[in-house]
Order: structure tokens, then sequence, then C-alpha cells
């Protein structure tokens, strides 16, 4: 689980990041300035790394065995603007957590 975990917690860092620099790119490109580059470059990165966090939370989430309910709370992680560093944060927490409750279960 601790492979799992490292990779959910770069990309949900990693997508998250970009979510925030997507929805600066739209302010950017609806607003009076009229700046449509940044939202081009990162909308499509965002959107193939997003799909990767996708596989990466399943993979994390099948591991520990939580409910349907927090797998939901990762997948909007990474559609809402800062969400992502909230729920990462809980979710790493809670994963450790887990891990060392099976370590002291398994001695």
């Amino acid at each position: 689980m601790a492979g799992a975990l490292v990779r959910y917690r770069v990309l949900a860092l990693v997508v998250g990041t970009l979510l925030v620099l997507l929805v600066i790119g739209m302010v950017l490109k609806y607003s009076p300035i009229d700046e449509p580059a940044l939202a081009g470059v990162v909308a499509p990165v965002h959107g193939f790394l997003y799909m990767v966090y996708l596989l990466v939370a399943y993979d994390l989430w099948r591991r520990t065995g939580w409910p349907l309910s927090r797998m939901v709370m990762i997948v909007l992680g990474g559609i809402v603007p800062l969400m992502t560093f909230f729920v990462e944060r809980g979710i790493v927490r809670d994963a450790r957590a887990l891990r060392k409750a099976e370590a002291v279960a398994n001695v």
C-alpha cells in the first residue's frame, strides 16, 4: 500500500496545482484581457493527468477497503479547485493510520 499512497500523493498534488492553473487560465481567457494561451496549454495536460489520477486513486481505494463515499471524495478532489489539497491531506493521514494498524495487527 505504501507505493500506491506515494503515487496518489504525487498525482493529487500535480492535478490540484494544474487545476488551480486552469482556473487562472479560464479567468484570463474570459476576462477583458482575453489571453487563452494558459488555458489552452493546461487544459489537455490536466485532463490527461486527471485520468491517471483516477486510476491511481482507484488503486489506493481498492487496497484500503474504504467505503465508496471515500472514493467519491477523492474523485471530487480533482474537479473542485483547491479541494484536492484538503482531500489529499486527509487521505494520506487515514491511509498511514490504516497501514500502522495493519502492521500492529500482523505482529
